[in-house]
């Protein structure tokens, strides 16, 4: 019998996550999208954080062609690993940068803050979290609830991100992140949280664009090339959109 290629059990694996969230994660999805189409309509800043590989979720919906204009990606240099990865690790355990953090990039009541940490345990996510809600700020918090559960807490709190979040949605990820096991071999390979981040965030997202029209709210979105043969007019409709959300983001 001809042995099945692993690749595709990885792809069957993360089908079964996909799956795993779309049959769990309806309700926590549609309110955190009502909290985003909220925040679309009173022009407020969708900001997104993530640390170590949690940032490529906060960063795939970000200044990009056919997403949200109105979404910012908080992109910590020390603590996502784009350089310097080992000093990262540490970087991202340390508590009380989340004032730090939230005070430079004016996060601001009228804004929504999505923070995602497959463990949930890291002081980073949990102060940023944690320090949206005492300013007045939604929380939605991407997470694995199963693996959040089984680790221990760092933080001296005692808490998870899950704890400080208004909506909590489950990336439905196993504990350890990976799936694949070979035969004699120690540790399993294959990471799925960036996938199924990515899923839920997209479809939150496309979600709250919906409801927002529905509510005869137009969105802001990033033109892309397909929408006109004249690029000068796409550039111009996306800087307009850039001057308009991010004069008060520091970064940018």
């Amino acid at each position: 019998m001809k042995k099945e290629k692993t690749w595709r059990k990885f792809f069957f694996e993360i089908n079964q996550i996909v799956e795993e969230i779309h049959k769990t994660q309806e309700d926590n999805i549609l309110r955190a999208s009502a909290i985003i189409t909220e925040t679309i309509e009173k022009k407020g800043i969708i900001h997104t954080f993530g640390v170590g590989h949690s940032h490529i979720v906060a960063e795939d919906v970000f200044w990009r062609a056919g997403t949200l204009a109105n979404v910012h990606a908080i992109l910590e240099p020390s603590m996502t690993g784009h350089t310097e990865i080992t000093k990262s690790g540490d970087m991202e355990k340390i508590e009380g940068t989340g004032p730090i953090i939230l005070d430079y990039h004016r996060v601001s009541p009228g804004d929504v803050l999505i923070v995602i940490s497959n463990s949930g345990n890291n002081a980073a996510p949990i102060d940023v979290a944690r320090e949206g809600q005492k300013r007045g700020i939604s929380v939605i918090a991407i997470t694995s609830v199963e693996y959040s559960n089984f680790l221990n807490p760092l933080h001296s709190s005692g808490k998870k991100l899950k704890d400080f979040a208004d909506v909590v949605i489950d990336n439905c990820c196993p504990i350890g992140d990976a799936v694949i096991k070979f035969e004699d071999f120690e540790t399993k390979v294959g990471a799925t949280s960036t996938i199924a981040g990515s899923y839920i965030l997209n479809a939150l997202l496309v979600q709250a664009v919906e409801e927002a029209l529905e509510k005869g709210v137009t969105p802001d979105v990033y033109f892309n090339g397909s929408l006109s043969a004249n690029s000068s007019q796409v550039k111009e409709h996306n800087q307009n959109l850039i001057d308009k959300y991010f004069s008060r983001i520091r970064n940018l």
